[in-house]
């Protein structure tokens, strides 16, 4: 057996359309008494908010009540409201009635009346209700006409589930959000997708820093650009992309370069700079490689971070730049906080959404929708319109998916194949010729990269293990592999670092060489005894 429910009625008392105390007050329409005059409709009790100015109202409404709905038991609430138009205490004083309010939703059924009061009331409402602090429905009354004080009144259920149509809409409207990230690349990988899911939901209701985490060319900055179209087309932010590779900061330079200097900070600052962080102001930063930055530049961003402002180099004023973080990189920044290469604190701050994006060999199924892709590309890029011959795409897909095809570079790899059979190709078409020419350049570009990574990879074994040698992004390796054989082949720290630093050993007013050595190796965890054991 269903329990029945009492039905309570909140709402504003209508300080003007509800006032009479003639006769002809019962024949006109006023919004509160108008709710106690249907037959279809049973109010329990009226909860009416008002002003310190209403209270004899409410005594009024409170006697008129007796005549027409003797059961319904009218409770007055006093709310202090200065400016009724003024959003911010429009929402506070609702607010706080909401939460001192005792809901039973056991026993009672509740519904907000939402005629009377300001436009910014009603908005206020709802809001409430659509983030669940207030369990009721909507019900709004209005006049019918002057003879007619009892009006019509319409039941409004906010839940917008139990709309199929609204529903439907939503539904479309994500989807189009998916595949705006995905660039419209119909995509088959499921691991994949339902990242992409994740990525959709975060970007549209959160603005917490973001980190994706990926070898290089699996398209982090890609993502990230999607990301940014995404939110700007949403209206969450307003500012500017910034992209910047932590890797191309290097030096005393890298300060200036993301947070700005004063003019004269230091020789040569004739002009002062802004800086990427306040040029992403109220938009997007995606710092791609940020396991790059040096633990100066890291302290600095991560107070930007929680503060929202920073001081430009050789400035004593701050800054002020609100802006979401997108960091990227292929480095395990668990192992680099660890080596003491990278802040635990601002690694527990990226960390809040962390997705990692698969390597090409790891989404082979979507070779296929991605070639479609570059093509369609190449087309804009070219004005020329290209398709595979069935039996070229069968042979190129055979090998693109195989274990053969090493795909060191990712998508940067697909792409620059793809448009290299785009551009050789004569007439429409791309056939056999154009794809077995383009596998055996894969071919052996792959080969020279492993081999060059064996040979660099087989000296650096000497003195490195295999898991801290997998950990050095390919660059790193190169450079560290030259430095050692210079230091191996000097007769002590001094002498590597001028052999090392001969160029901007000149321009440097203390030219400590054996120090820059010596800071260069620790960064991976050596000595000098280490290299020259």
């Amino acid at each position: 057996m269903q329990k029945f429910k009492k039905t309570v009625v909140i709402g504003f008392v209508g300080s003007t359309l509800d006032q009479g105390k003639k006769l002809d007050r019962w024949q006109r329409w006023r919004p509160t008494m108008s709710l106690l005059m249907h037959e279809d409709l049973v109010v329990d009790e009226l909860v009416l908010l008002h002003d310190r100015r209403n209270v004899s109202l409410i005594d009024h409404l409170r006697q008129d009540a007796l005549e027409i709905s003797p059961q319904t038991q009218i409770t007055g609430h006093k709310v202090n409201i200065r400016d009724p138009w003024d959003f911010s205490d429009m929402y506070g004083a609702l607010y706080d009635f909401v939460k001192s309010y005792s809901f039973d939703t056991e026993n009672n059924h509740y519904l907000l009346h939402i005629t009377t009061g300001t436009h910014v009331a009603q908005i206020c409402w709802y809001l409430l209700i659509d983030a669940h602090y207030l369990p009721a429905k909507l019900i709004q009354s209005a006049p019918t006409g002057k003879q007619q004080p009892e009006g019509e009144y319409r039941i409004i259920d906010l839940d917008l589930s139990r709309y199929a149509a609204l529903t439907q809409r939503f539904e479309h409207e994500q989807a189009e959000n998916w595949q705006q990230l995905k660039a419209n690349i119909a995509t088959k990988n499921q691991n994949f997708n339902q990242m992409i899911q994740e990525v959709e939901l975060v970007a549209t209701r959160s603005s917490a820093p973001i980190l994706i985490m990926g070898a290089t060319g699996v398209g982090k900055s890609h993502l990230a650009k999607q990301i940014y179209q995404l939110k700007k087309e949403k209206f969450h932010l307003s500012g500017r992309f910034i992209d910047v590779n932590c890797a191309t900061l290097v030096g005393d330079s890298a300060m200036s370069t993301l947070f700005g200097h004063s003019k004269g900070a230091f020789t040569g600052a004739i002009a002062a700079r802004t800086g990427y962080l306040k040029s992403a102001d109220n938009g997007i930063l995606f710092l791609d490689e940020i396991g790059e930055l040096g633990l100066d530049e890291q302290a600095m961003l991560l107070k930007a971070l929680e503060d929202k402002s920073f001081f430009p180099v050789g400035s004593d004023k701050e800054v002020q730049a609100d802006f979401q973080l997108i960091a990227g990189t292929n480095r395990d920044l668990r192992e680099e906080v660890r080596a003491g290469r990278f802040r635990e604190d601002l690694w527990a701050r990226l960390n809040t959404w962390t997705f990692f994006l698969p390597s090409l060999k790891d989404r082979v199924e979507d070779i296929e929708p991605n070639i479609t892709f570059e093509l369609q590309r190449f087309a804009v890029a070219h004005q020329r319109q290209l398709r595979f011959h069935t039996d070229a795409l069968e042979k190129y897909l055979k090998f693109a998916q195989s274990a053969d095809a090493s795909w060191q570079g990712n998508f940067r790899d697909l792409t620059a194949s793809v448009t290299r059979m785009a551009t050789l190709a004569n007439g429409e078409r791309i056939g056999l010729h154009e794809v077995n020419a383009e596998i055996g350049r894969l071919q052996q570009i792959w080969n020279i990269a492993e081999n060059k990574d064996a040979l660099t990879q087989s000296s650096l074994m000497k003195i490195l293990s295999a898991e801290q040698v997998a950990q050095i992004d390919e660059f790193d390796r190169i450079q560290l592999q030259g430095v050692i054989e210079v230091c191996q082949k000097s007769k002590s720290m001094a002498d590597a670092g001028r052999r090392l630093f001969s160029v901007s050993r000149e321009q440097r007013q203390t030219t400590n060489d054996s120090d820059r050595v010596k800071k260069y190796l620790a960064k991976f965890a050596l000595s000098w005894d280490d290299v020259n054991g």
